[in-house]
């Protein structure tokens, strides 16, 4: 039985003091109830003895305390989920916001998962093309794997999501694959282009969209991936589709995650954020993977904006321990009007080479990679050296090896947000590359691959 408490002590900003409580417990649910049928909703920060400290979803602007009675869930946080999802938008609570009709859950989830057995857990090694070369050619992903974007303030990573979005698949016939695609603390500007593109380009009918606006309240926004991550476990094991979750911006989460720690008056750690943010990430990221028996998968590309482009920032820092690599837009790329602004020297994906080869891309994926990252390399030292010493410094190998790198940075990274390759179209523009330099340079791809695919450029090439 659920009892209502009149005795709200006092209000100050979002936190509420609700004052001799009985059975309280952390993170459950709070409405609060105003004389006239108003009904405001929160959930419990902190439990002292007989005291609760709520934090509310909504402003407490107009609350009157004297009349207001709180009544406590008995639950946190759940997620009604049902397959009527797809081709809905909601709010970072769970709520509706495309004008549709409430959806009717089969089932209630706790937002916070359930733990899973880790040696229940399948290896991540089938292919997923997003149809970005410097991607799928270079930086694979494979099923079940978490390969976050780290990006800058003002760097194109919000177009790079939506092509994501758009165009990711699994290869082969027969295979549902869903988006579940989280925004965080974004402007309406920003909310406004994600689903207009996912209108535009008929991607919402395959998508979960959950859009928390900057200004709802934090305690929404710690929520909103949880959400996401839900639906993608419901989508993924109950109805054995392959599903690809798209987070943007983690930093607002860890930001929302400060600011709920400083309300509750915890010690901080590094900048500000509180010591347990590599444990809270941790709680996201390890939702993705693969469990033996079950159809379905999580892959997960959470994307986070470096503060100042600082990579040792505690949360490119601590995302990068958890995930199996990342991928790094560049400034510098993007201020050459490369489009999307992949730097893949720095970009890794740690599972690549499980999810290339026969049967999954192509034989030669593998060594091609390899060669590519090898010659864009010397390429970009060839450059550098040119600038200090000028051209004419350069052996005539080295000016090819320049020419190699500007060619691979126009044609193969920079390839606009519309254009959607396939992995064959990846390869085969890889090798036409290659073709630039002599084959004798080509050391780290096997002569049987060098037989069947190489083809000297010609001189005008």
């Amino acid at each position: 039985m659920l009892k209502d408490y009149k005795t709200i002590r006092e209000v100050v900003g979002p936190l509420m003091m609700v004052d001799n409580v009985e059975g309280v417990k952390y993170d459950e649910l709070v409405e609060i109830r105003q004389a006239n049928g108003e009904i405001r909703s929160g959930k419990v920060l902190v439990v002292e003895g007989e005291h609760a400290l709520v934090q509310l979803f909504e402003s407490s602007q107009g609350l009157k305390i004297d009349t207001a009675k709180a009544r406590f869930l008995g639950h946190g946080t759940r997620l009604g989920v049902s397959p009527a999802m797809l081709g809905r938008v909601f709010d970072g609570m769970g709520r509706p916001k495309d004008g549709g009709a409430e959806i009717i859950p089969e089932q209630y989830r706790d937002i916070n998962g359930e733990p899973m057995n880790p040696a229940a857990r399948d290896y991540p090694a089938e292919f997923i093309q997003t149809g970005i070369s410097a991607i799928d050619g270079l930086n694979t992903l494979v099923r079940g794997q978490k390969l976050p974007v780290f990006s800058g303030s003002g760097l194109p990573h919000a177009q790079l999501a939506a092509q994501i979005a758009r165009q990711a698949k699994v290869r082969g016939t027969g295979e549902n694959f869903a988006v579940v695609f989280a925004a965080v603390g974004i402007t309406f500007e920003e909310a406004n282009y994600f689903m207009e593109d996912f209108n535009r380009t008929g991607a919402l009918e395959r998508a979960v969209m959950f859009i928390n606006l900057a200004n709802d309240p934090a305690v929404e926004r710690i929520a909103t991936p949880r959400m996401a991550i839900t639906a993608a476990e419901y989508l993924a094991y109950d109805l054995g589709m392959h599903v690809l979750v798209i987070i943007t911006d983690i930093t607002n989460y860890a930001d929302a995650l400060r600011e709920v720690s400083a309300a509750r008056k915890e010690v901080p750690g590094r900048r500000g954020y509180p010591g347990y943010l590599y444990t809270d990430l941790a709680t996201l990221y390890e939702r993705a993977g693969r469990i033996k028996g079950k159809k379905g998968s999580i892959t997960q590309i959470p994307i986070l904006s470096m503060p100042e482009d600082d990579k040792t920032h505690p949360i490119p820092d601590l995302t990068g321990y958890i995930t199996e690599g990342q991928i790094i837009l560049s400034r510098e790329l993007n201020r050459k009007g490369l489009t999307p602004p992949v730097d893949v020297l720095p970009s890794l994906s740690r599972l690549k080479d499980k999810g290339v080869g026969k049967g999954k891309t192509r034989e030669d994926h593998a060594d091609t990679m390899n060669q590519l990252f090898a010659c864009y390399a010397r390429g970009k030292e060839a450059k550098e050296l040119a600038t200090i010493l000028g051209e004419a410094a350069l052996s005539k190998v080295d000016k090819l090896y320049a020419k190699f790198a500007d060619a691979f940075e126009k044609q193969y990274v920079s390839q606009g947000y519309e254009t959607n390759r396939s992995i064959e179209e990846t390869l085969d523009l890889g090798w036409k590359l290659l073709g630039i330099l002599p084959r004798a340079e080509l050391k780290r791809i096997r002569d049987e691959y060098l037989d069947k695919y190489y083809v000297a450029a010609t001189e005008e090439a």
